[in-house]
């Protein structure tokens, strides 16, 4: 139930024509509503990953809808499947090639932390070669597990300190 009165946890104040806030809570506002995710499908997750963009579950609700296939145009990526130990290499470098602020979420068992899978071949989490910032379970998990994912981001976004950041680079 939203209405024109409805003031938003951003800091702000409205007086006339003049808006005062935070600079940390319009930046972090906009980064919030308008993250480019980068799907990293390596498995069977990655199908769950597409449904989420479908109409059903309509990812673009929360600002999503522009999914982005080169690590320099996206800003968070989904690593969605089991990842082995010789395609770590290539997850790592795509990370590195991603523009800071970025954000990874890892979906799924195998992506979190191997799945079922406990051989010499598959890497026992992607957190042991990146930095996660939220995890989904399930194997796989349905398309509103990831949207939950997606929106606890979201909340970690706005709650960055992101002006010390533009600042001193």
């Amino acid at each position: 139930m939203s209405d024109s009165n409805t003031v938003y946890n951003y800091d702000s104040k409205v007086e006339g024509d003049i808006i005062f806030s935070r600079l940390d809570a319009v930046v972090n506002w906009v980064r919030q509503h308008s993250v480019w995710p980068m799907p990293m499908g390596l498995a069977c997750c990655a199908i769950e990953l597409m449904a989420a963009g479908g109409s059903r579950f309509d990812i673009s609700r929360f600002g999503m809808e522009v999914m982005r296939f080169s690590p320099r145009q996206s800003d968070c990526m989904i690593v969605a499947g089991t990842v082995t130990y010789k395609m770590s290499e290539v997850v790592r470098r795509i990370y590195d090639q991603m523009a800071a602020p970025k954000w990874v979420v890892a979906m799924g068992a195998c992506a979190s932390t191997g799945g079922m899978y406990r051989s010499y071949a598959v890497l026992q989490g992607v957190d042991r070669i990146i930095p996660v910032d939220v995890y989904i379970s399930g194997c796989p998990p349905r398309p509103e597990a990831l949207l939950d994912g997606l929106m606890t981001l979201q909340k970690k976004i706005g709650r960055e300190k992101s002006s010390r950041k533009l600042f001193t680079g």
